[in-house]
């Protein structure tokens, strides 16, 4: 039996426990889809969804991009507002005292998407923004966290946020937390979010989704923006 194997059996053992205590203890309510979406894709840009950075994600070619580019094409066609997330740093040298790396450096390698190198931070060209999305840079974990992310949206009358991107255990994680403190309803696209270490995915989505987000397939989204898009009842 592969590692791979191994660890998916246990998971699945834990989950199946988990769920029981979880469930009798009323965790796992959903929050559901709303009128006004809007879709948040998380880093990933270029220092996460290409080969050789210290960011690199796993299962990002057969499955994330072809996912998130399934979903831009829905709120393209049906004009829901779309947000691009990424994160880099105008000052990398942790011993000045300007930096906007704050203490984040301590735990991980941020210097590397310093702000003079676009080709590490910017979005990925296969699912590259058109005019009209917005391009959020962040400088912590949470895309709301310092930024103006909650003001566009209330601005843009949106009370729901499809969220994908990397990394599940971190970046996605919070900001999904975040959202659901913000008021927003929260979904987080199951096979379009990622993560390095093996079980993260796993282990995240389940947790995620008996705490702050309705963990939802991609067909399942897809479907949702095309039915609010025209003007039909949603789940």
């Amino acid at each position: 039996m592969s590692f791979d194997t191994e660890l998916d059996a246990a998971l699945n053992a834990a989950f199946a426990q988990a769920t029981e205590l979880y469930q009798g203890r009323g965790f796992q309510r959903r929050v559901g889809f709303g009128s006004r979406p809007a879709l948040i894709n998380v880093d990933l840009a270029n220092a996460w969804t290409r080969p050789g950075n210290p960011f690199t994600c796993e299962n990002i070619d057969d499955q994330i991009i072809p996912g998130v580019q399934q979903l831009l094409a829905a709120c393209r066609r049906n004009g829901h507002p779309v947000v691009h997330v990424t994160t880099c740093y105008q000052v990398t040298d942790e011993k000045d005292a300007a930096t906007d790396m704050g203490l984040w450096h301590k735990k991980i390698p941020i210097e590397v998407v310093e702000q003079g190198k676009p080709e590490l931070w910017a979005i990925d060209s296969r699912i590259e923004p058109v005019a009209g999305e917005q391009v959020l840079i962040k400088k912590r974990a949470s895309a709301f966290h310092g930024t103006y992310l909650a003001g566009f949206l209330r601005a843009n009358n949106v009370d729901t946020i499809l969220v994908t991107g990397v990394t599940a255990s971190a970046c996605v994680r919070t900001t999904l937390c975040d959202g659901l403190a913000e008021g927003f309803r929260t979904i987080a696209v199951k096979e379009c979010i990622g993560d390095r270490v093996p079980g993260a995915v796993a282990w995240n989505l389940f947790d995620i989704d008996a705490k702050f987000a309705d963990v939802e397939p991609l067909s399942r989204c897809v479907e949702y923006l095309d039915t609010v898009g025209r003007g039909k009842a949603a789940a």
